[in-house]
């Protein structure tokens, strides 16, 4: 059966194997817990898990400044500021159907969600997206992501001509920014869109196999999951 639905992380999943994807998407079968590296507390989704929302909390005023932005602190407080004057929404959960219009989270065909969308003026957005962890080796996945965030807004805000995209790094103190206006944004629907269109009209999801996915799959056989 098609998937009904698709998200940037989702086509990652996808177009990275066909077969992982059915795995974890479809079957919904759980990733084995690996054990924690030397030295280390939490696993990697649960500390991101934990910063994102201890930055919610922060620009809401409901929580102390989180450590692990100390290299973005005035960017976080100038975010926490423009909350205050009702500039700024958090946690975005933004769906699209298969036309491309605003559509409702449960029943979209597209969902994009985001940690930060401020509303500079009427016409220029900025939206942010948190990444722990490293830079290095992602720039293509993160830079289509930021792709994604532009599109998106231009979508659900039709006032606005101008959108800037950031990916915060606060791990490697780094950062990348995407600024944009209409009418170039507006190009990247028809590649996502032929993209999420294969992903969703999928019936059979053959594995991908080549020496570096497979030797990381969770679902791997060796690992007694797939």
């Amino acid at each position: 059966m098609p998937p009904v639905s698709w998200s940037y992380s989702k086509l990652s999943d996808f177009e990275k194997c066909k077969k992982y994807f059915w795995l974890k998407h479809d079957q919904k079968i759980p990733e084995p817990v690996r054990p924690l590296p030397p030295g280390k507390t939490e696993h990697a989704n649960d500390r991101g898990t934990r910063i994102h929302l201890e930055c919610e909390n922060f620009v809401k005023g409901q929580g102390p400044f989180p450590k692990e932005m100390k290299h973005f602190e005035a960017e976080l407080k100038s975010v926490q500021a423009r909350y205050k004057q009702g500039n700024v929404s958090l946690e975005g959960e933004w769906g699209f159907n298969k036309n491309w219009e605003p559509a409702d989270w449960m029943s979209a065909w597209l969902r994009v969600k985001l940690d930060v969308c401020i509303m500079l003026t009427p016409q220029h957005a900025a939206v942010v997206d948190y990444k722990t962890g490293k830079r290095f080796g992602n720039e293509i996945k993160h830079g289509e992501q930021t792709q994604m965030y532009a599109l998106a807004t231009f979508l659900k805000y039709p006032l606005v001509e101008h959108v800037t995209a950031e990916l915060w790094y606060p791990d490697v103190n780094d950062l990348a920014s995407l600024d944009i206006v209409r009418p170039v944004g507006m190009r990247f629907l028809k590649p996502f869109d032929k993209r999420g269109r294969k992903m969703t009209e999928a019936t059979e999801f053959p594995p991908n196999p080549n020496a570096h996915s497979c030797k990381y799959c969770p679902y791997h056989p060796a690992r007694g999951t797939g």
